[in-house]
């Protein structure tokens, strides 16, 4: 019989409210690509997990979705959280993950391994959840294309060049390739395949 302490941490409080709110907050990141934004409401997330992901995941996770996660964050607290809250399949197969949880930004490899869809079903790609130490805008790598008048501008702590060169052969491929949200705390920056990057 599970004890207290392996009881998974309360997910929304109100799970209509909340859902749509975060949903809307996710919508608004990947349509205004490098715009950060601060998570709507509070969530009491396991350790490791950023307040962030841990609220992407609740809002669109379900059990019709597997999540592969970074080996930093398979940890028997993370992984009862999320299939107590949301009934998800957790995956070791990153090929046939629809989500992606990662510790930091991975290289060209790490990228790689994950789906980048098919001609017919470009949409079921993975989505990749890339948490790190912060987010800043207006330094950073170069932003431009849908969603962006201009340019923009967005630092990932963390992601080296050599993650960025990634980012670039895999937006390469639109209308095939990953999605990415970047999360520090309780805050999300969204990277659709659509967006040119430049150093």
């Amino acid at each position: 019989m599970p004890t207290a302490l392996q009881t998974p941490l309360p997910g929304f409080a109100d799970p209509v409210f909340d859902s749509q709110s975060i949903f809307r907050t996710v919508l608004d990141a990947l349509s205004r690509p490098g715009r950060i934004y601060r998570m709507p409401i509070d969530i009491a997330a396991p350790e490791g997990l950023a307040t962030a992901s841990a609220g992407v995941c609740l809002c669109l996770l379900d059990r019709d979705t597997s999540v592969w996660l970074d080996a930093p964050l398979r940890t028997p607290a993370i992984e009862s959280f999320l299939r107590f809250h949301t009934g998800c399949t957790i995956t070791e197969d990153p090929e046939s993950a629809d989500f992606a949880i990662l510790a930091a930004a991975p290289d060209m490899t790490g990228i790689a391994a994950f789906n980048a869809g098919d001609a017919e079903y470009p949409d079921r790609s993975t989505t990749l959840i890339i948490q790190s130490a912060g987010l800043r805008a207006g330094q950073g790598v170069r932003l431009t294309g849908p969603g962006i008048e201009r340019e923009h501008r967005l630092d990932v702590e963390g992601a080296a060049p050599a993650f960025w060169d990634a980012v670039r052969v895999s937006n390469a491929q639109f209308p095939l390739g990953v999605d990415f949200l970047f999360v520090a705390g309780d805050r999300l920056a969204g990277l659709p395949r659509s967006i040119l990057v430049e150093a």
